[in-house]
């Protein structure tokens, strides 16, 4: 190379033109920048060399100017049309005089750097370029489109983001969705971060953490603060499907206009009964209402007619598909998310006081110990009377009300069938019983539910009606979900009476108690003391009641059973599976506001009862909050006695976290 030749090299990948000075040693040579830099290179590091003129390191800036003006992609597009058909190759040189018709060193420059840049119409192959086929570069530019657009949405969605962070109002893309989609199930499933939501992070200047993830979901209010992960992580449906509702809508607008669903069998009609639905005030599902019927000879029948929700479905239809797929009503302390559409489950499903609807009514006459003596079940038309609360009922037995001597009479055989129950084995365990609701984001209460008489007769009521069911399905070999419970060994009764009665007694029975079964032949129930039993009063909020409801209705028609044994062993096996996991939402969720509750109260003292020990050596007890009927692990840091009563407050709480720690507090005397 000669002295004042010009060379293009790169530096850290960057494009260089210098001007050749002199040779430095064997190999190497030394050219100037248009900076007045030297730099020592290598002839084979050279990847273009400007011939035919010479230069100075001055010169360098006004040729690089002067090429800026000829570097036009759209004159490479009609070279490649001219070559593209005969695939005929090309060097800078002859481009240059292709598209400049001159071949001057600044135009073959200007087609060289036209040529290397180029990523759509030729390739380099040694010195040479040649024209890629029609397809490839069709292809190409669809890539190049398909980026482009990607590029734009990303920064569009990026423009969103933090005008919705910066507090404006902003109408997500669908693709914007998706994005933040990733985000939401990394908050979720924290194992393996996506890339996508990390990049978000970095971009708007947050870390990569999933505290950081979650945060952004709230500041951008797309989750609330107190957003129900334990929910979000099932896969219980929040909402349901557009046919489901539809299919409801439609029942609801059909009934609106007296079109009645054909009843496949005649109704014994009951509209003369007196009766009574009780229940919580809050309580929107009506599915059981009481009544009781004189008889001639002046014996009394007990009536529980039980809500009728599968006149309005059918075997294997959208609802019965999708109440299948819920399995029961999920009841949280923000609310109910339930098993059928609202307008049907609260409206034309539940027993609606002052109307006719439509029920499953077992009547039972009890003997003198309250066994059954006798029962009948039937399709029926009912018209409850009273819609009262626990609190109306209570008041009533407490006032002796004369006018609504039912009432009294139920009450007097809920205790006959209690010890009835009691003398055939039953395992009666009372512990408190708390309810938490929530209101509005930060309104957490706890009410603790009185161990009442209406509560007790209702419950009574209840499992004798699913006593009968479980003896109906039982003598006509109809498979249903029976339950039972294994016979638990529980402590000699020498021991127990040494414990403190009430909770602490509980406690100690109940962690004897196995857990409850579910199968398609009756199984002994040990803690309700019953041969047989199928659970029936729950058909709108509970899919197994619903499954028994459709095979004792058409037992009672005289039609074929619309569940075999085997399909009915195949959905009970896949709605006991979601039944546990709705459990586990509600119990995780209940956790939840609890730790939230005392968090709101950790300047208050609890008295609390010491029930038994979960590892004597480690001093870790459980213990009981008698006021709101909790429970929590706690670790003593002294020897406490069972059934002792000491304060306690609220040292740490981490709702989120899952964490909550007590101290002691010792009260001067």
């Amino acid at each position: 190379m000669e002295k004042g030749t010009l060379v293009e090299f790169k530096v850290n990948g960057d494009r260089r033109l210098a001007v050749i000075e002199k040779p430095e040693g064997k190999k190497d040579w030394i050219a100037i920048d248009k900076n007045g830099t030297n730099h020592k290179i290598r002839p084979q590091k050279i990847d273009y060399l400007v011939e035919g003129e010479t230069f100075k390191s001055s010169d360098i800036e006004k040729f690089s100017q002067e090429v800026e003006k000829y570097l036009d992609p759209s004159s490479l597009e009609i070279a490649w049309e001219l070559l593209m058909e005969e695939s005929t190759p090309i060097t800078p040189a002859e481009l240059a005089g292709l598209i400049f018709s001159e071949e001057t060193p600044l135009l073959c420059y200007a087609s060289y750097l036209l040529l290397s840049e180029d990523k759509i119409y030729f390739k380099k192959k040694g010195d040479i370029y040649e024209p890629r086929s029609a397809t490839q570069v069709e292809e190409i530019k669809h890539q190049i489109d398909i980026e482009t657009q990607k590029r734009k949405e990303k920064e569009e969605f990026f423009t969103r983001l933090n005008q919705a962070l910066a507090g404006e109002e902003i109408s997500w893309t669908d693709n914007d969705l998706v994005k933040l989609d990733f985000v939401e199930r990394w908050v979720l499933q924290p194992d393996n971060p996506p890339k996508q939501v990390q990049e978000i992070l970095e971009n708007i200047g947050r870390s990569k953490t999933v505290q950081e993830a979650w945060q952004l979901l709230i500041d951008l209010k797309l989750w609330s603060e107190h957003e129900n992960l334990f929910l979000r992580r099932s896969s219980y449906p929040n909402n349901f499907p557009l046919e489901v509702a539809e299919m409801a809508q439609s029942i609801i607008y059909n009934l609106s206009k007296g079109i009645e669903i054909p009843d496949p069998q005649p109704r014994l009609d009951l509209t003369h009964h007196k009766v009574y639905t009780i229940d919580d005030e809050s309580t929107k599902e009506i599915d059981d209402g009481l009544s009781v019927e004189t008889l001639d000879d002046g014996s009394l029948r007990y009536w529980i007619h039980i809500a009728d929700p599968t006149r309005l479905i059918t075997p294997h239809d959208e609802l019965d598909l999708e109440a299948r797929k819920r399995s029961t009503s999920l009841y949280l302390p923000t609310g109910m998310i339930p098993m059928f559409p609202p307008v049907l489950a609260t409206g034309p499903m539940s027993l609606v006081q002052g109307q006719i609807c439509p029920a499953l009514s077992f009547g039972v006459t009890l003997d003198e110990q309250g066994g059954i003596q006798d029962y009948e079940i039937h399709s029926t038309y009912i018209k409850p009377t009273y819609r009262l609360t626990y609190h109306d009922v209570d008041e009533m037995l407490h006032l002796d009300i004369q006018a609504e001597p039912e009432v009294k009479q139920l009450a007097h055989a809920s205790k006959l069938r209690s010890q009835w129950r009691k003398d055939n084995g039953s395992v009666m365990i009372s512990m408190p019983e708390a309810v938490i609701k929530v209101k509005g984001e930060e309104d957490v209460s706890i009410e603790l539910l009185d161990d009442s008489y209406s509560r007790s007769l209702v419950a009574e009521m209840m499992i004798l009606t699913g006593e009968v069911a479980g003896r109906f399905c039982q003598e006509h070999n109809i498979p249903v979900p029976f339950r039972g419970q294994p016979q638990p060994e529980l402590p000699p009764q020498e021991e127990l009476i040494l414990l403190p009665a009430g909770p602490v007694r509980s406690s100690a029975i109940r962690r004897c108690m196995p857990k409850s079964e579910t199968g398609l032949s009756p199984i002994r129930h040990a803690s309700l003391g019953l041969s047989a039993y199928t659970q029936v009063t729950s058909p709108i909020r509970r899919y197994t009641d619903l499954l028994a409801h459709f095979q004792i209705k058409a037992h009672l028609r005289g039609d074929e059973l619309p569940f075999g044994r085997d399909e009915m062993q195949s959905i009970l096996f896949n709605v006991t599976s979601t039944s546990s996991e709705a459990v586990l939402v509600e119990r995780q969720t209940n956790r939840y506001w609890t730790l939230q509750y005392l968090k709101q109260h950790s300047d208050e003292m609890w008295e609390v009862l010491m029930l038994r020990w979960l590892r004597e050596d480690d001093r870790l007890a459980l213990i009981l909050f008698e006021d709101i009927g909790l429970e929590f692990p706690y670790k003593c840091d002294r020897p406490i006695k069972l059934g002792e009563t000491f304060m306690l407050e609220v040292a740490y709480c981490d709702p989120h976290r899952d964490e909550i720690r007590f101290r002691e507090v010792v009260i001067p005397t």
